[in-house]
């Protein structure tokens, strides 16, 4: 898969705290940018740029009412920069918000805005759609409901956020590897996965044998919703960042990260990209150390 969005469009001149889904409608041809860049770093599969296009996200930019379009445009933007011989995932990401009643939102509203999301990353033609940087299993229910609703047999990727608990990990929200794996495919996704987190490179090495082990005990049991074993995704960011001037910043380099890529694909895990600190120079070289006759 392909690696960081906001970076690459910060990189672009976009405003830090802008609304970076808006640019699919105001700025269409920097997005496009983006997304041929890895594609000719040699990425498969780009996501389109709607991470944050559900109608709740939206509306602390005051662009409830835009979701449908700007989710139809990101779509239509990545399939344009993909063509027919690659693929474009619709990415769904969290809302922000806690449902009730840690919070105020109602799962019903949360189901619609997903639904509302995901059917206009269909309409705009995706592939299939990935919901990514999940941390509370009771939001990842509702959106893997929602977008299951709509997207028929299409490919359904989801993903969870974890940080390092000791000996184990956990996403913020407290849920461990095995509950994260046995919820998530029991609800039919096609793939299951981690991305984002705040680990080391040897920790995302290590958390994706934790995902391979747990994925296996499901298939000794018999767990899995529709017959057969999914598919595990890891989209690592580029190690644990350094904080500079109040920005984030990332020092691994792209040799150093197709390393551990290449270790965390031994391990069992099929589709690989990248996250928060990854470019097109870090899926390159994860490309190019993976493909076959290349070791």
């Amino acid at each position: 898969m392909d690696g960081a969005m906001g970076t690459q469009l910060f990189a672009r001149g976009v405003e830090v705290g802008a609304c970076n889904d808006y640019l699919n409608v105001k700025s269409p041809d920097v997005v496009c940018e983006v997304h041929r860049a890895y594609l000719d770093a040699g990425s498969d599969a780009v996501l389109t740029n709607t991470f944050g296009a559900n109608r709740v996200a939206l509306k602390r930019h005051g662009l409830a009412d835009q979701a449908q379009r700007i989710n139809q445009a990101g779509a239509r933007i990545a399939r344009r920069a993909a063509g027919d011989r690659k693929y474009v995932l619709g990415d769904i990401g969290p809302c922000g918000e806690f449902l009730e009643p840690l919070g105020t939102l109602k799962a019903q509203d949360l189901e619609d805005a997903f639904e509302e999301q995901a059917r206009a990353l269909l309409a705009g033609g995706v592939d299939g759609l990935i919901i990514e940087t999940m941390t509370a299993l009771d939001e990842i229910i509702v959106a893997i409901e929602a977008a299951r609703s709509v997207c028929g047999d299409l490919p359904l990727f989801a993903s969870m956020s974890f940080d390092r608990a000791g000996s184990d990990f956990k996403t913020m929200m407290g849920v461990d590897v095995t509950s994260a794996v046995v919820k998530i495919v029991s609800l039919g996704v096609d793939a299951v996965g981690f991305n984002c987190g705040t680990a080391a490179l040897d920790e995302y090495v290590e958390l994706a044998a934790k995902f391979v082990f747990a994925v296996e005990a499901l298939k000794e049991t018999r767990l899995t919703s529709h017959g057969s074993l999914v598919t595990i995704f890891a989209e690592p960011n580029a190690g644990k960042p350094e904080l500079v001037d109040g920005q984030a910043v990332y020092r691994v380099s792209p040799d150093d990260f197709a390393s551990a890529a290449k270790k965390i694909h031994s391990a069992g895990v099929n589709i690989i990209g990248g996250c928060c600190g990854t470019g097109p120079e870090h899926i390159a070289a994860v490309s190019k150390r993976l493909r076959v006759g290349n070791g």
